[in-house]
């Protein structure tokens, strides 16, 4: 559909409340970018003004990284706004591909090269990192946990008439244009819905989504932002988006 981007790519990584984890999540992403993207890569830390100075932390590797970026934020508005800052930031300082990821080690840093991959290669427009396709899978995850995560995302697939089954992940890799193309700021998702409207849009539009198999793993350090009314937000979205699209 598109020439490959000549931009480098840039892993977005939103954070509130990450102190814990903020300095060992970006050392180990830049290590595997280093290695990956040795042509060039950046790392940006959209923080929502978090009390428990995980920004002045990022602010520190940012002074000894050159390729990490803070972006701060003064309010908490959610994981939709921090994510549309900061592909806004990226896609203005000339990012050809755009990554996402949680800040918690819940998502590998290690499977950042086979999302990068399976768009630099052509293969997709948009990977997601998928849980439930042959060879994903989750670890520590109580029964309960499971059976609302997996019946959030066959939800969502069976009201928009998606193929992909898993759809509320938070790791992905978007070739830019995906990201100039979905019309960004009319995105009304703020929680985890967030991540169905991105690939709704994208498929709509016609580019190509592929599942690259993930093992997710709980957090262990620091607290889940999950709660049930972001689980609402997305159960009464997800119609919406169908009505809108």
């Amino acid at each position: 559909m598109h020439g490959p981007p000549s931009g480098p790519p840039w892993l977005v990584l939103p954070t509130y409340d990450e102190a814990p984890n903020i300095e060992a999540i970006v050392r180990a992403a830049h290590q595997v970018l280093s290695e990956a993207a040795p042509e060039g890569f950046r790392i940006l830390v959209v923080d929502d003004d978090s009390p428990d100075g995980t920004g002045v932390i990022a602010d520190r590797l940012a002074a000894e990284l050159a390729e990490v970026a803070v972006l701060h934020r003064r309010a908490r508005e959610g994981l939709g706004p921090a994510y549309l800052a900061g592909f806004d930031h990226a896609l203005d300082a000339g990012a050809g591909y755009v990554l996402e990821m949680d800040a918690d080690f819940s998502h590998d840093p290690a499977d950042l090269p086979r999302l990068l991959d399976a768009v630099r290669s052509g293969r997709a427009d948009l990977a997601l990192g998928s849980r439930y396709v042959d060879g994903g899978g989750v670890q520590d995850w109580s029964l309960l946990r499971r059976l609302v995560s997996r019946g959030g995302s066959a939800y969502a697939a069976a009201m928009l008439s998606l193929p992909q089954r898993d759809l509320t992940g938070g790791f992905k890799c978007f070739r830019r244009e995906v990201l100039e193309t979905i019309d960004l700021p009319s995105v009304r998702s703020k929680g985890y819905a967030f991540q169905v409207e991105l690939t709704y849009r994208a498929t709509l539009a016609g580019f190509r989504v592929l599942e690259v198999p993930i093992v997710f793993r709980d957090r262990v350090r620091g607290q889940s932002k999950m709660s049930w009314r972001i689980a609402t937000e997305a159960a009464w979205l997800v119609p919406q988006l169908r009505r809108r699209g």
